[in-house]
């Protein structure tokens, strides 16, 4: 049966990971709000049409990164992932590589409207996701840590657009980058099947089980040691409580990770951590809520 408009309207957004992507532009709106540019007041903030154009051009460009992606791994999804490619082949590979070097090209153009620093930055990491797709996802290793690094790039090029810095973004962004790995890592088991059967090796398959669930501890271990320091900072506001949860939800995490057997008991863990990174995005509307108050106040003096 022949795909109609909306049947490749749901492929792409599968194949672009569309909730992945409303949840990034999420963050960044309030990361510009409460992080990046809290002396503006709320109406200059929203009211920016630069910070608008680096959040379209960041959606193009991650949405071209998870295309060139799912271009490169259809094979290996094939098997790990068989609805979601079933959804994603309702749109042709033809159409997809149109789409990405449209979105790709559109984020540099955005890029050049708004500064030669966003320029270069979308340049660079249409680039970095390309190699990535062709070459570094070879290693194993090499492939946890660029993931890693491209996963949260996207959320710095907020960084980049207002040249802010703070011991707040810096911990948070390590916090973030931790969380990140320990999603990759649990990713890792569920690529198993599919690894084997496509001759491609993976951290569990090189090191063992036992090593990977080891060294998943170790990084939930790290984690302790930002959010100590964010819990410290005052301008954390409300959003402590979300960083207390830690201590309900990695006991939690340590739990089931050593009893899981199955592809069932990782995609659980899985769902986990990114529910885990939902949550932090929206408790960004928590870092010191007085600060909002005092720009909306800003907003309706006399």
């Amino acid at each position: 049966m022949a795909a109609t408009k909306k049947h490749k309207f749901l492929g792409l957004f599968s194949v672009v990971r569309g909730y992945n992507v409303i949840l990034l532009t999420i963050a960044q709106y309030l990361s510009a709000v409460f992080v990046f540019d809290v002396e503006a007041t709320l109406k200059e903030t929203l009211l920016d049409w630069h910070l608008h154009l680096v959040v379209l051009a960041t959606i193009c460009v991650v949405s071209a990164g998870y295309i060139i992606n799912d271009f490169y791994d259809a094979n290996i999804d094939a098997i790990n992932k068989p609805v979601k490619t079933k959804i994603g082949n309702w749109i042709s590979q033809k159409t997809k590589l149109h789409t990405y070097f449209t979105l790709n090209f559109i984020a540099f153009v955005l890029g050049i409207f708004v500064s030669w620093k966003a320029a270069v930055f979308f340049s660079s990491y249409i680039f970095l996701i390309w190699l990535y797709s062709h070459k570094l996802q070879k290693d194993p290793v090499v492939r946890v840590l660029a993931v890693t690094i491209l996963d949260l790039l996207p959320f710095f090029v907020i960084f980049v657009y207002y040249e802010n810095i703070s011991g707040l973004i810096i911990t948070h962004g390590v916090y973030l980058y931790l969380l990140v790995v320990l999603k990759e890592l649990i990713k890792d088991f569920e690529r198993a099947k599919g690894a084997v059967l496509m001759n491609r090796k993976t951290l569990v398959l090189r090191y063992g089980e036992r090593k990977i669930k080891n060294s998943i501890c170790v990084f939930l271990s790290l984690l302790s040691i930002p959010t100590y320091y964010l819990l410290s900072l005052p301008e954390v506001g409300l959003m402590r409580y979300y960083f207390f949860t830690s201590f309900v939800w990695i006991p939690v995490f340590v739990f089931f990770l050593f009893r899981a057997k199955q592809n069932r008991d990782y995609f659980l863990l899985h769902n986990l951590i990114r529910i885990v990174l939902v949550i932090g995005v929206f408790s960004l509307c928590f870092i010191d809520t007085s600060v909002l108050l005092i720009r909306i106040l800003k907003e309706v003096r006399i």
